[in-house]
């Protein structure tokens, strides 16, 4: 009978214990993930910008009465809404107050700690950054150029012929293959966001135009600004605004409107908090960036 070359039982009964060693371990000894967590969290949009920023899970709760406040561009107004009904509907008891002061405004009061949360659209600069201020991108938006809806101009602008436009450069309709009239430009105050944004992207930093065509509103507002327009002025707004309205038309540029990807004239939109962020405020920007948020902003205005 030959003797077997397989290993001794020794072996099976070491690889045995081990086995009831690691499930031993596994089951009672190791540390288990706290409530109502996962031991890998998923990661979401704030997160991933914030370092600092303690990420809320759906399933979070708030005690009734508690409040958030947003201030900020008009560009947003419609954001805002759709992102508040969804969160108080997530959040029973709860409710957002929001306001449209602008840009510059909203950052003003969130410093003073009037809101807790400043809708802007344009970047924080380095200066705000330096007050404990974090943005927190919530979507995208393009800046639309537009006419009264009686105004008779029907054609498309260049990239070029915009800049000119509201530099001053141009002020006929004409030069831009319309009928010969003058071309009014309302333009937005320098405290609005928009007016910034547009200033970086559409005039590349340059100044704005002061000849005797160019309006300046006193105050930002896109219902003003639409209401000032009339048969032969031309202006700028977010896109998201603009194209539920009937008294306005929005001009193509260089024959693309602005819901095409290569549209020339986007821009990010923020949210602003101070550092460190309030459960509310957490709650809130959690929400805004979540799944649920993003297809609340799908909604129309």
């Amino acid at each position: 009978m030959s003797k077997s070359n397989g290993p001794p039982p020794i072996v099976f009964i070491l690889v045995l214990l081990g086995l009831i060693a690691g499930g031993y371990w596994y089951f009672f000894k190791r540390e288990p993930a706290p409530i109502g967590t996962s031991p890998v969290e998923p990661t979401d949009v704030l997160s991933t910008a914030n370092p600092n920023y303690q990420r809320t899970t759906p399933s979070a709760n708030l005690p009734a009465g508690t409040v958030v406040r947003i201030d900020g561009s008009t560009s947003m107004v419609g954001v805002n809404e759709n992102l508040k009904r969804g969160f108080t509907a997530q959040f029973p008891g709860t409710n957002v107050i929001t306001a449209a002061a602008g840009t510059d405004a909203g950052i003003q009061a969130l410093v003073s700690g009037k809101v807790d949360i400043a809708a802007i659209s344009r970047p924080l600069t380095s200066q705000e950054q330096t007050q404990g201020l974090v943005a927190t991108p919530i979507t995208t938006d393009a800046i639309a150029i537009v006419i009264g809806k009686n105004n008779p101009f029907t054609g498309s602008l260049t990239v070029a012929q915009v800049s000119d436009i509201f530099q001053g450069k141009i002020n006929n309709w004409s030069a831009v293959g319309g009928n010969a009239g003058n071309l009014k430009v309302i333009n937005r105050p320098a405290i609005s966001g928009t007016y910034k944004s547009f200033q970086e992207q559409v005039l590349k930093g340059a100044n704005f135009g002061t000849t005797p065509n160019i309006t300046n509103l006193p105050t930002d507002g896109t219902t003003i600004l639409f209401q000032a327009l009339g048969n032969d002025g031309i202006g700028y707004a977010t896109y998201a605004q603009a194209k539920s309205q009937s008294t306005v038309k929005v001009i193509a540029i260089d024959s693309l409107t602005p819901d095409s990807p290569t549209y020339p004239y986007t821009r990010q939109l923020f949210y602003v908090y101070k550092n460190p962020a309030n459960p509310a405020v957490q709650a809130f920007l959690g929400y805004a960036t979540s799944q649920n948020g993003q297809q609340a902003l799908t909604v129309s205005n």
